[in-house]
């Protein structure tokens, strides 16, 4: 059988999440307004295929939403541009840890940023 493959990936969220979401505006005092609200998720799926499923409230077999409210509200679309240079990564660990660094230094870059 076949590893998993794990990918971290980010969605550009709609500005409303920062003005109609207070969790989301007090994770992100940094924020300035100029960059963009984004989403940073990881995946043993496609990247598209996550989005899709965020998109459309995605229930899985026990009858679990594994999509984020914030995503399905807002989600605009997938940047590429920012997650790309990342390597696939075999372990949820490893991805986990990786969703973290990602958004971390998102944040650090002034972009408000949600991750879970």
């Amino acid at each position: 059988m076949p590893k998993t493959v794990y990918r971290v990936y980010v969605i550009e969220l709609s500005k409303r999440v920062f003005t109609d979401n207070y969790k989301f505006r007090a994770a992100n005092p940094q924020f300035n307004g100029v960059l963009q609200c984004l989403y940073v998720g990881m995946t043993s799926k496609s990247p598209k295929e996550r989005f899709d499923q965020h998109k459309n409230g995605f229930i899985n077999k026990k009858g679990h939403k594994l999509s984020s409210r914030i995503v399905e509200k807002y989600g605009m679309y997938l940047r590429p541009s920012l997650y790309n240079h990342i390597a696939p990564l075999y372990s949820r660990a490893e991805a986990l840890k990786m969703e973290e660094t990602l958004a971390l230094e998102l944040r650090r870059q002034r972009y408000a940023v949600w991750f879970n």
